[in-house]
């Protein structure tokens, strides 16, 4: 009985172990293993530094987990861990997404813009090989601009550079001219003839020409001849050619083989042989000394518009000239000469540029030195403020 009934017990616990044994297995069997979990990126997204002034730059940076890339709003996308520079012109929030198999997340960083723009670089004198001077003759500004009486000089000052606060330094004629190419007056004595006022020690802009490699020629209509350097002759007034008078050139044999009739002017010109300064002299009738302010116009239309015409002074060129008034009359001795007329005209002129800068002959001599290279240190024109306003 005893060894019946053990039996049973055994019988009953194997057939337990074995119900369990194939439940487990059957259990295992029918579920297999679930996949991970995918994760959401992180990210850290910063400006470095915070605060910026006007025009300066700054780095965003940026470091991930669970990402693949990054995308900042405004600027494209990125590796997962990177840098970029910006400039920002005003505060800025910039925003960086970052994108990976769990999603995406964003991030800010805040870019503050103080102070205000720094000015742009104002241009300077830009460089020339074609400078010219033409000096017209004793009228005021309102004669000139504003009056109709020019039309053709008007136009110019229109598309070109009017220096609408330009004064003479002194009265008369010849002080002027001596101001426009010694940086002095030297002389208020118009009756002058012998150069005896102009030494061999008095500077002069051929000294500072001739000294930067430069080359120079005075174009005087009704010159009697080339190197004349005699007293008036006919329409042609010596005291408007301040060139004939330094000794620098009236003791030189080379140099004043550079005081040539204004016939020579064309020539050189269609010839591409114009030196690198040039300074033209109407005779008394075409400067509005003696004739009318309209036959000065004429003339300029007449003999101007070829040169403005040719390449120096198109887009490209590098051309420059002045053409300005010696004196008002004798009227008006506002800063000494009274209110003048002064135009700047060339390709690298601002279009229709209009100055109130206070201007006078010796800021011209040092505009048409520096455009040269040459020393602009000459007599007044070494403290005088230059005419750099007027160019791009």
């Amino acid at each position: 009985m005893s060894n019946f009934s053990s039996s049973i017990v055994t019988f009953l616990s194997m057939s337990v172990l074995a119900v369990a044994l194939g439940c487990s297995g059957s259990h295992m069997a029918n579920n297999p293993s679930q996949p991970s979990q995918k994760v959401a990126p992180t990210i850290t997204f910063a400006a470095q530094p915070t605060t910026v002034t006007t025009g300066a730059s700054t780095v965003l940076s940026w470091t991930t987990a669970n990402a693949t890339s990054v995308n900042i709003q405004g600027l494209g996308s990125f590796p997962a861990t990177g840098s970029v520079s910006v400039k920002p012109s005003a505060t800025t929030t910039y925003t960086a997404v970052a994108s990976g198999p769990g999603g995406s997340t964003q991030s800010t960083a805040v870019v503050t813009v103080s102070g205000t723009p720094p000015p742009p670089p104002q241009a300077g004198v830009p460089a020339s090989n074609h400078v010219v001077l033409l000096v017209e003759e004793n009228h005021m500004y309102s004669d000139v601009i504003g009056s109709g009486a020019m039309p053709y000089l008007s136009s110019l000052a229109s598309k070109y550079g009017l220096a609408t606060q330009y004064y003479a330094d002194t009265h008369p004629s010849i002080g002027n001219y001596f101001m426009l190419t010694t940086g002095q007056i030297l002389t208020n004595n118009d009756g002058e003839c012998s150069p005896t006022f102009v030494t061999q020690a008095q500077d002069n802009i051929v000294r500072h020409l001739i000294a930067a490699g430069k080359t120079w020629k005075s174009y005087a209509e009704s010159l009697p001849s080339v190197g004349y350097i005699g007293c008036d002759s006919g329409a042609y007034l010596k005291r408007h050619n301040p060139f004939s008078y330094i000794t620098d050139v009236t003791q030189s044999s080379t140099e004043v083989a550079n005081l040539v009739p204004f016939t020579q002017f064309a020539t050189d010109l269609a010839n591409n042989q114009l030196p690198n300064f040039s300074f033209i002299v109407p005779n008394a009738n075409d400067d509005a000394h003696n004739g009318t302010l309209g036959q000065a116009d004429t003339w300029l239309q007449q003999n101007i518009a070829p040169l403005i015409a040719s390449p120096a002074f198109q887009a490209g060129g590098d051309g420059i000239l002045i053409i300005v008034f010696d004196e008002a009359e004798t009227s008006d001795t506002q800063h000494g000469g009274g209110h003048v007329a002064a135009v700047v005209t060339g390709p690298k002129v601002k279009p229709g540029y209009v100055s109130t800068t206070l201007y006078q002959h010796e800021s011209t001599l040092k505009t048409i030195l520096e455009a040269l290279a040459a020393n602009p240190s000459l007599g007044n024109a070494a403290t005088a403020p230059d005419m750099k306003e007027f160019f791009q």
